[in-house]
């Protein structure tokens, strides 16, 4: 029967990932990106812009860590360059999370006995995951692989060959995704300081174990010394944001001497920074974060819904406390501490992408909360039969806020959230693909995000000539680059009024405010939203 169980929620969260998996939401162009560069190396052994077997993919000059991309070759290689090739990886691991987080609720508690279910059932529905698992989003592997490390690690108490199968987990994560290589170092010492003792009753198996993860671990530390870890840091890193510099020179310049030694210890950069961080990293735990609104970046939400379910925060705050108040396993607590780390390292917070290995301790503690207020009622039986009714009103109210969010998800969240994802490019690219030969040169818009790319994915162009013909342009103040044109195509700004005498023979594309309504319009193309995003004028 249980077994039973545990293969229903299995389904459902298989289904929850893979339902219309590669029409929605719309393919974005870091996993057009991906698929292309799988593509590429499958075609030429290089990247996109010629490097051959990356660690880290140069992509828009943000060097994308590689391993995700690598999981996608053997799918572009067999289902072709398509939607579903960049997004099954990931949506397999999603899944493949819900049955390591029950085998690892397993090892956290043995009871309440429901602990283990439950658990798996709310990572399966956890919108949070769900949405991270609907797409080529390294996080979502990179979270499976930590689950994978941490499950593994309290497994080798009893099998030590397990610390094989953890630290090597645990390095598959830093190949994976940026912000792993903050969290896992700290996690790792917490499991360290935990199982100091069965550590050294199995020492030389678990040396071995490290020294072999180290090793492998070495190329990624080599290259993450170079471009990849500079372009980082100056893109996202808190340091980017002159916010809390400019703070300094305004405070210091109120002070009667802004050179004084009192302007200059209250006032610094370690000061200013160290409260930035602060303030990003508490604001993970905000409430309307969890659990009301979500992050503020549209294509990391689904509106009006939180990270979790409303129902979580009861469930949550009954955890915490029987975590402490029976004084059992804290893993789970010094996890959801370290899990906003990184994202409180970036000058974007709260920030769901970049926390969201986050969602594991707190299903773990919703579930240890849901789990126990089951047992008290069972053990606590009236003659009225009253638990029944308080069963009934727990399941309607989680079954409304699941129904919510899920009618949020599909119904409104493409036409409320239109430039969430790119909707509408492969729409486009189909209208060029059948037309293009009868033009000598195609004008598309760059209003929207990194247009260059999906026209590869969705053309399969040429890697090898794409290598040949295009150049980078250089860091725009993001730290972040794209490429202006290839072959016949050109990629910026419509300039209506210039860009016809100058370009016969030719295809403009832009944006309803960069046509004017007197134009010839040949086609307007609408996204699978039905919001209009293109359209296009032959000169």
């Amino acid at each position: 029967m249980k077994n039973f169980l545990l293969l229903v929620i299995i389904l459902i969260a298989f289904s929850l990932r893979f339902y219309k998996l590669d029409a929605y939401p719309a393919l974005n162009a870091d996993e057009a990106a991906i698929g292309y560069n799988a593509y590429s190396l499958l075609q030429t052994g290089k990247d996109e812009h010629g490097n051959p077997w990356p660690i880290h993919f140069q992509s828009f000059n943000d060097y994308k860590p590689g391993l995700y991309f690598y999981l996608v070759m053997p799918f572009v290689a067999t289902l072709g360059l398509n939607e579903w090739s960049v997004r099954i990886p990931g949506a397999l691991l999603g899944v493949a999370t819900v049955l390591v987080l029950y085998l690892l609720s397993k090892r956290l508690f043995s009871t309440p006995k429901w602990f283990p279910y439950l658990a798996a059932f709310f990572l399966a529905i956890s919108p949070w995951h769900i949405h991270f698992s609907r797409g080529g989003w390294e996080v979502n592997v990179a979270t499976f692989f930590i689950t994978l490390g941490v499950y593994a690690f309290l497994r080798a108490e009893t099998k030590s060959k397990w610390y094989f199968i953890s630290l090597l987990s645990f390095v598959a994560s830093l190949y994976t995704y940026h912000a792993a290589r903050v969290i896992v170092p700290v996690l790792g010492l917490v499991l360290l300081i935990g199982q100091f003792k069965k550590i050294m009753a199995h020492l030389p198996i678990f040396i071995v174990a490290a020294l072999l993860a180290f090793v492998i671990t070495v190329p990624l530390i080599i290259d993450f010394t170079g471009s990849a870890g500079i372009s980082r840091a100056t893109g996202v890193g808190l340091f980017a944001d002159p916010g809390p510099l400019s703070r300094i020179n305004e405070q210091r310049g109120q002070h009667l001497n802004y050179i004084s030694l009192p302007a200059k210890l209250l006032h610094n950069k370690a000061v200013n920074y160290g409260l930035a961080f602060l303030d990003n990293y508490t604001s993970h735990f905000w409430g309307e974060f969890l659990f009301l609104s979500g992050d503020e970046i549209q294509r990391n939400r689904v509106p009006e819904t939180g990270q979790l379910y409303l129902h979580d925060a009861l469930f949550i705050i009954v955890g915490l406390l029987i975590l402490f108040k029976a004084n059992k396993n804290k893993l789970i607590f010094w996890w959801l501490l370290i899990a906003p780390i990184a994202a409180s390292l970036t000058f974007q917070s709260p920030h769901a992408l970049r926390a969201q290995n986050m969602v594991i301790p707190l299903v773990l503690l919703s579930a240890l909360g849901a789990s126990y207020l089951i047992d008290e009622l069972q053990k606590r039986k009236l003659k009225t039969n009253f638990h029944y009714t308080i069963y009934c009103f727990i399941f309607l109210f989680m079954a409304w806020n699941a129904s919510r969010y899920f009618h949020m998800y599909w119904v409104h969240m493409a036409k409320e959230y239109t430039f969430s994802s790119q909707y509408g490019v492969k729409e486009l690219a189909e209208y060029v693909k059948v037309n293009m030969s009868s033009y000598k040169r195609i004008l598309i818009t760059d209003r929207y995000d990194q247009p260059y790319i999906l026209m590869l994915f969705y053309l399969e162009y040429s890697p090898s000539k794409f290598q040949a013909e295009h150049s980078l342009t250089s860091r725009d103040q993001y730290g972040f680059s794209t490429v202006r044109e290839f072959d016949k195509f050109y990629f910026g700004s419509i300039d209506f009024d210039s860009a016809r005498p100058e370009n016969p023979d030719s295809l403009l594309v832009g944006t309803d405010e960069e046509i004017p309504k007197e134009a010839n319009i040949t086609k307007k193309i609408f996204g699978s939203n039905g919001h209009l995003y293109f359209e296009a004028v032959s000169n």
